[in-house]
């Protein structure tokens, strides 16, 4: 039987950002036994020098599916790079690491075979949004900007244990790569600021291209997480921008705005109302306003 939510990446959403769009996908060799796939601009865009819009996925959907609300508004102002990140889409590592720092690493190196030295704009969701910090970090000449939504600088431990009790989970795992369907439809209602109908044969293939390689993704959310007396502040020199959320299930919002305030006027807060942690999905014209226009003011800079 297909799988309709495979069927619809495969056949809709892939000839729109070929043919529509004008991106396209390649496989970047990071390193032996480490492959990374990216959505980029073809080569005529990439030839009108415009600058460079990187989106990082979080759990749940690869980078078209999680991005498919933006990759059309900005492709015609940006170049921009969709990742998928290692083990969602055809990204893979026979490497055993599985940091964020890892990944930031791998990403600035399939980056830099593309072409793409210097002047990004980061934009993390989730997950994606820590891994944008991480490469803000390690690869200040590469990031200009990172802009992030419903994510924070680091996941600390009392941080996650307290986001798992107030959830109901004994691990990030357990919700975040649920090995029931039912832990599926659970995820869905808590990531969305309102109950998304979707009839239960969506959401049994939604969780069936979901556990793929489960194994490596909870190896990757272990690591996510890191002890409380390693948390330190950056001093980045980038813009930041970063949507809080009014309602956010994983990061705390009221936590995120105190963290963000020790960046000492670098960061730029905003928060979308009616909105869940799906926000570029639930609210995607409104997101992508608030995008265009931190974009625009990066050009006053």
């Amino acid at each position: 039987m297909v799988n309709v939510v495979v069927a619809y990446q495969d056949h809709f959403l892939r000839r729109l950002m070929k043919v529509a769009v004008g991106t396209q996908p390649e496989a970047v060799e990071i390193e032996e036994g480490t492959v990374i796939n990216f959505w980029l601009p073809t080569t005529t865009a990439t030839k009108n020098h415009l600058p460079p819009l990187v989106f990082l996925h979080g759990f749940g959907f690869n980078g078209i599916l999680t991005w498919q609300f933006q990759i059309p508004a900005f492709s015609r102002s940006h170049s921009v790079y969709v990742p998928d990140l290692l083990f969602f889409g055809g990204s893979f590592t026979q490497n055993p690491r599985r940091s964020p720092a890892f990944m930031a690493e791998c990403l600035a190196k399939g980056l830099r075979k593309l072409g793409v030295e210097r002047g990004c704009t980061v934009v993390g969701f989730s997950y994606g949004g820590i891994v944008a910090f991480k490469m803000a970090e390690m690869f200040p000449e590469m990031v200009r900007a990172v802009v992030v939504t419903g994510s924070g600088m680091e996941f600390t431990r009392s941080v996650s244990r307290s986001g798992l009790e107030r959830l109901g989970y004994g691990s990030w795992a357990e919700c975040l790569v649920p090995d029931t369907v039912e832990g599926m439809q659970k995820l869905l209602e808590i990531a969305a600021y309102k109950q998304l109908p979707l009839p239960a044969r969506v959401v049994k293939d939604a969780w069936e291209a979901l556990i793929e390689h489960r194994k490596e993704r909870a190896e990757l959310l272990e690591e996510m997480v890191i002890e409380d007396h390693n948390f330190k502040v950056h001093p980045y020199t980038q813009h930041l921008f970063i949507h809080p959320l009014l309602i956010n299930c994983f990061f705390p919002s009221l936590l995120i705005v105190l963290r963000c305030r020790l960046l000492k006027g670098k960061a730029t807060l905003q928060s979308i109302e009616k909105a869940g942690h799906l926000v570029q999905m639930e609210r995607p014209w409104v997101f992508n306003g608030h995008l265009k226009k931190f974009l625009d003011s990066l050009n006053d800079k």
